[in-house]
């Protein structure tokens, strides 16, 4: 069946993710709400938040379109570049990329991921 998947309409319950083995410093909180998976799988996209921590959020195997609804983040990349998201900003992590994020008080995101074939 073809849909349209609004999210305000959505009333997927919460996921609270386990990212201790993600976490650098502090003890965030992540939740997220799936709203949408394409039949393969290879297409998964809803929405996601952090409570402040700094912990590493890797893009293996996977691309990842993220918009900030709420709240602001610093992302620094593997080679040492720092930007700072906030409500409003839209962006693409690549696959490879290896991001950590620094969140002083809390983020949210629409995101959409979607998986590509494994590098190796």
């Amino acid at each position: 069946m073809t849909t349209l998947t609004k999210f305000s309409a959505c009333d997927t319950p919460a996921n609270e993710k386990d990212v201790s083995d993600l976490v650098v410093s502090g003890e965030p909180v992540q939740k997220s709400w799936p709203h949408f998976v394409g039949n393969d799988g290879g297409l998964r996209s809803g929405v996601w938040e952090s409570t402040a921590g700094v912990f590493r959020g890797p893009m293996n195997d996977q691309i990842e379109f993220c918009h900030i609804i709420e709240g602001e983040a610093r992302i620094v990349t593997g080679d040492n570049k720092e930007y700072f998201v906030k409500a409003g900003d839209g962006f693409v992590m690549d696959n490879g990329l290896q991001p950590v994020w620094h969140v002083d008080n809390f983020v949210k995101k629409h995101f959409v991921i979607v998986s590509t074939p494994p590098s190796g």
